[in-house]
């Protein structure tokens, strides 16, 4: 494909603004109440072609009295943009289980962080640059003053105002190398602002990624240089304990993170801000536009920080997935994860997959993607999956991840604003129909200029969820995260119902009770924890709204 065709493709693949966006959703959206929760079928899915499951899935469930109170409540909010934000707002949503640090933090935040740096921005280009401010730049502090520069960044670092027709995917990408020099400077900062707009979401947890110790991984890449014998690599790589000598690097910096996270926060003082509270855990990023030495490299380290510290959690390969460099080593890197696997059973896979669409890339490159995250790196879960019916065979990829319960993170106002996808062109409504779990997530809010709560807003009023179905997909994101310890749940929960395990079960089914077999899981399990703290949240939640429509 030719640059010009590229580029053509994607400003054809650019949506309206995110206001835009909630707005068409909130005038077309199909009635909450048609049919039983979990029946409902969109467009999406029925564009999907053959090969659907001869049953529905998920299976529709009878809603508690409180449930279809709340449900009805939220009907009777569509024509209400004011309260039903609330709604959306105060809604217990579980964790975020996609999210980038650098793209979550609020644009205004980072203008700030540069003025407090002493940093500078180049008049051209709007991009931020260490000090001194040569000629072509001006101080950073200049936008506390002139509100035409300040608006002016935060348009250029974030889809803010971005034009109907223009460029979406390059300029959301673009932003990042804008802000960057702000950004890799202080990690605990970043943190303490997200965490407290997760928290202030209702949400409980989150899982964030970064890139642990870019530049010892970058040193160590050049040295070892590639060999297509990736054991031989892994040998180089760890022989002298050189890949050690990195992961402590990285445990350095995540310390001192940590430090400036609990000192920004206040936490353990009485003055402790809410993002002490959350429960957070990091995933470590590899850059997959790189050389293939130095992304064998970053995925290692993070696959064996996640074996030795249990901050990390987990890897992800990031950057464009219609990269040059990205779609060349595409299947390559499949193998690397599926070989690193191999080496550290104990770690976490999440990876990007299936962020494209036709006219993005070429034909070919559309048929393949999730396919290989899912059977040849074996990934645990799936960040965006968008390009799912493109792809050969894609009925069995779908069933495949059902069975495995291999759960895809959709974020989808990134989505929409990088490849146009919206609506009953995304496939949300054809994983659901095929069992495979689904979490909403948000990617890069600040970026995006949204948040969590609008997420499950676009979903409900998009695909006519019911307060049931919502609940549910909260549920998922502490099911499917990457936390340990066993479930409140029992069995896979997407496609039987979240049936509460058997030392929590009480006479009315599906409510957890703290029988003292219970309080012995939750003691012993981080993940059980979290979600009876989530279910103890939807009970006040439902009073609340149950009290609204008597």
């Amino acid at each position: 494909m030719s640059k010009q065709l590229r580029s053509a493709a994607r400003r054809r693949a650019v949506p309206a603004t995110v206001g835009s966006l909630l707005a068409l959703s909130l005038l077309t959206a199909p009635s909450a109440d048609a049919q039983p929760a979990g029946a409902r079928q969109t467009a999406g899915a029925q564009q999907a072609g053959g090969g659907l499951p001869s049953r529905a899935v998920p299976r529709s469930r009878p809603m508690t009295v409180a449930e279809a109170r709340t449900d009805a409540y939220l009907r009777s909010l569509r024509s209400r943009p004011v309260p039903l934000r609330g709604f959306f707002v105060s809604l217990p949503k579980g964790g975020d289980l996609h999210n980038h640090l650098s793209g979550a933090v609020s644009t205004e935040y980072l203008i700030e962080l540069a003025v407090e740096g002493g940093l500078c921005v180049e008049t051209a280009t709007l991009t931020a640059v260490a000090p001194p401010c040569g000629p072509g730049t001006r101080p950073a502090a200049d936008a506390r003053t002139d509100r035409a520069f300040h608006e002016a960044l935060v348009r250029a670092w974030s889809m803010e105002d971005f034009p109907p027709g223009g460029n979406g995917h390059d300029h959301f990408f673009d932003t990042f190398g804008k802000f960057g020099e702000v950004t890799w400077r202080h990690r605990g900062k970043l943190l303490a602002q997200v965490a407290d707009h997760v928290a202030g979401q209702n949400q409980f947890y989150l899982e964030t990624m970064v890139t642990p110790a870019s530049d010892g991984a970058k040193q160590l890449a050049a040295e070892v240089g590639w060999d297509s014998d990736l054991a031989a690599l892994h040998r180089k790589l760890v022989t002298g304990g050189k890949l050690d000598k990195v992961v402590a690097a990285a445990r350095r910096e995540a310390d001192d993170g940590d430090a400036e996270f609990r000192a920004t926060e206040r936490c353990g003082t009485r003055h402790a801000r809410p993002g002490c509270r959350l429960t957070v855990r990091w995933a470590a990023q590899a850059s997959r536009g790189s050389a293939p030495e130095r992304v064998f490299t970053q995925l290692a380290l993070g696959m064996r920080l996640a074996e030795r510290d249990p901050r990390f959690v987990a890897v992800n390969l990031v950057q464009p997935e219609d990269g040059d460099v990205a779609l060349r080593d595409y299947s390559l890197q499949m193998r690397m994860v599926r070989y690193l696997r191999g080496q550290y059973p104990k770690a976490h896979v999440t990876l990007h997959a299936g962020e494209l669409w036709p006219g993005l890339v070429k034909p070919k490159d559309l048929r393949f993607h999730i396919q290989e995250a899912v059977d040849v790196a074996r990934t645990e879960r799936v960040g965006h999956g968008v390009d799912l019916v493109h792809e050969d065979g894609w009925q069995s990829t779908a069933r495949t991840m059902a069975a495995r319960q291999v759960a895809v993170e959709v974020p989808f106002t990134s989505n929409a604003q990088i490849l146009g996808v919206k609506g009953a062109d995304h496939p949300f409504t054809t994983y659901r129909r095929y069992g495979v779990p689904i979490v909403l997530a948000t990617d890069d809010p600040g970026v995006s200029r949204i948040d969590i709560s609008h997420e499950y807003q676009y979903a409900a009023t998009t695909y006519g969820l019911s307060y049931a179905e919502l609940k549910d997909l909260a549920r998922a994101s502490l099911q499917y995260a990457f936390l340990p310890g066993a479930s409140l749940w029992q069995g896979n929960p997407t496609t039987a119902g979240y049936r509460v395990v058997s030392a929590c079960r009480g006479e009315r089914p599906g409510l957890p009770v703290r029988t003292p077999a219970c309080q012995r899981l939750l003691f012993r399990s981080p993940r059980a924890e979290l979600e009876w703290r989530q279910e103890a949240a939807f009970a006040v939640f439902e009073r609340t709204h149950t009290r609204a429509v008597r």
